[in-house]
């Protein structure tokens, strides 16, 4: 298993281009949470490495750090690999550590997704508890690899993710500092994104949003709600429910970063979320998004239901870029590197 990762990064020496990471310039970036594995089976989420030589995946968040003003970070059976800091709620996880470096080593932009389903912290009391958490989250997973009770170790994150579900306080002040302390870090390109909702304007995220806080991209979550892909109407110029104009609008006109792209957030199965859509279906929704000039790509939930659906992200893909060159480009290279993860019947 070392070997077939290291095998990865020197892999990467001689790739083509085509396994680039986030790139705002164009509409193909594909975003896949891994960590939780939903589809919930013992082999149904493999190492994260496994899945980086997929030239079709750009954007891995990793879910989730589900507490933060205490630090707790819960990856599913990943955490089978790691061992907890003593008298801490964290994780220390070498696998991870290798794993997070080979993947960028391929150019993968490897996030690490705060909140979930399961975070209940409800924000912050104050703006400088906000700020204080802020610096902690940078401390244990950014560039200053000598802090203490690192999850990943050595491996620095290409920035930060809001998956928030209920509503909060305080998260503008926390968002503000950490982009501020990640743009003040000149070594790399790091990125800030977050996951609201459909339903405009986001309960959990509209704090941040509203016009305070400068995000590269956003990876809205249509699905799960009346606003999402499954009630998109075919051939229509004014969808009523399925509102990606208002999304637009927004990254428009209220938007911090009037550059920023909005990804398609979809389930990857049908056992990712209410308002599944399959792959037919979805690419002419794809179509309709294209037309605007916000839209970025596709977000899907999450990695393990997306394996275990074949064809599926194939199907994305070729709607997203019109062709599947880009996986033609170097999949020789990568089978060799590495085989593919278990396939899930």
């Amino acid at each position: 298993m070392v070997s077939s990762t290291l095998a990865l990064a020197a892999l990467a020496s001689f790739l083509p281009s085509a396994l680039a990471g986030f790139d705002a310039t164009q509409v193909t970036n594909v975003a896949v949470y891994w960590g939780q594995n939903s589809l919930g089976q013992a082999t149904s989420q493999t190492r994260l490495a496994d899945y980086c030589s997929n030239t079709e995946i750009d954007i891995i968040p990793l879910a989730f750090m589900d507490g933060i003003t205490t630090p707790t970070v819960n990856f599913a059976n990943a955490g089978n690999n790691c061992t907890a800091y003593a008298g801490t709620s964290l994780l220390n996880c070498p696998q991870l550590e290798t794993d997070i470096k080979a993947c960028q080593a391929l150019g993968k932009t490897i996030l690490l997704s705060l909140g979930g389903a399961t975070y209940t912290e409800g924000g912050f009391s104050s703006s400088d508890a906000a700020e204080a958490a802020a610096q902690n989250v940078w401390n244990l997973f950014g560039s200053d690899t000598t802090q203490e009770n690192r999850p990943f170790l050595t491996a620095v994150v290409d920035g930060f993710d809001f998956d928030l579900e209920s509503t909060n306080q305080n998260f503008a002040p926390f968002a503000t500092k950490l982009r501020s302390l990640m743009d003040a870090d000149t070594s790399k390109t790091y990125y800030l994104s977050a996951a609201p909702q459909c339903p405009y304007p986001d309960a959990a995220d509209n704090d941040m949003l509203n016009g305070v806080v400068s995000f590269d991209f956003i990876m809205i979550q249509f699905y799960n709600n009346y606003c999402g892909v499954s009630s998109y109407v075919a051939g229509s110029t004014t969808q009523n429910n399925f509102n990606f104009a208002t999304w637009d609008d927004w990254a428009k006109n209220t938007s911090k970063n009037t550059n920023v792209k909005l990804l398609l957030g979809v389930p990857a199965n049908t056992g990712a979320g209410g308002g599944y859509v399959d792959a037919t279906t979805l690419s002419g929704v794809i179509s309709y998004a294209k037309t605007f000039s916000s839209f970025g790509g596709v977000m899907m939930w999450d990695m393990s239901q997306l394996y275990a659906n074949s064809g599926f992200l194939d199907s994305v893909y070729s709607a997203l870029s019109g062709s599947s060159s880009k996986a033609r480009d170097v999949t020789t290279l990568v089978k060799k590197a590495r085989p593919a993860p278990t396939q899930v019947a």
